[in-house]
């Protein structure tokens, strides 16, 4: 006994998200050369927010989630719930960074010792 699920997503459908998928793979290539032009950060904000809409693309048509049940699609919505709390810190952590890299609350200050013979103790003899 098998039951092949049909899809109410029609070809051109298909056809259209592709489409989508390809101009939004060739503004990913642009947005690219743009980081010569603005600096890092808006090429970044262009770049995630273009995969972004990308990945709803594949998982709500590819992956069938529009026609999935609530279950599902509460599932899919907590887990971009919680990556979006982890990118969130992952931002708060990355900003909050000196220009060597490291967090101040975790730097040591290091001593250098000019002349070692200095802190040695001589014993009285």
């Amino acid at each position: 006994m098998s039951s092949q699920h049909e899809s109410s997503i029609g070809l051109k459908t298909y056809a259209a998200v592709f489409a989508a998928l390809m101009v939004l793979l060739f503004l990913t290539v642009g947005a690219a050369f743009l980081r010569h032009v603005w600096g890092g950060w808006p090429n970044v904000a262009i770049a995630l927010t273009i995969a972004c809409i990308k990945t709803f693309l594949v998982v709500v048509f590819f992956m069938h989630v529009k026609e999935a049940s609530k279950l599902t699609k509460t599932i899919i919505l907590v887990s971009c719930f919680w990556l979006g709390l982890l990118f969130l810190f992952l931002a708060g952590d990355y900003m909050t960074r000196g220009e060597n890299g490291l967090s101040d609350g975790w730097r040591h200050k290091v001593h250098v010792i000019e002349n070692p013979e200095d802190t040695v103790r001589q014993s009285p003899h």
